[in-house]
């Protein structure tokens, strides 16, 4: 049985410059095609524009505020709110508050660096988003 207490993750800074402890993936339990994470920004920050080739995932809000860009498509987040973002979409998301923004992030295939990419500027701009929907506004 494998059961792991976030106390006892290690943390490390992903590619796109989050802090997150990982809960569960390939390297430290039985799950083999996802991984669960927790992320944080601090106040102020945000994550470097990137995409993920052949990773979806989900963000969940846990504490603090920010606003979720996927594409050109901008959102105010909160606790609560569960994000979709597929895979090859430009995402990026920013702390807008004063506290530290704290989400999990389930990854499915699990989460690599080899399948983060960093984007710059232009390349953002070119984006396109399949996944507008309004849903839940």
């Amino acid at each position: 049985m494998d059961i792991r207490n976030l106390a006892e993750a290690p943390a490390f800074t992903t590619k796109d410059g989050s802090d997150i402890r990982e809960l569960l993936a390939h390297r430290n339990s039985c799950i083999r095609n996802q991984s669960l994470a927790e992320a944080r920004v601090a106040p102020g920050g945000q994550t470097t524009p990137h995409y993920h080739p052949k990773t979806e995932e989900i963000y969940y809000i846990v504490a603090g505020e920010g606003e979720m860009t996927i594409g050109h498509a901008n959102r105010h987040v909160r606790p609560g709110d569960a994000i979709a973002i597929p895979p090859g979409e430009i995402h990026t998301i920013r702390n807008t508050g004063h506290e530290t923004l704290v989400f999990l992030c389930c990854c499915a295939p699990g989460y690599e660096h080899d399948d983060t990419v960093l984007v710059d500027d232009e390349v953002r701009s070119s984006n396109s988003t399949p996944c507008d929907s309004e849903a839940g506004d």
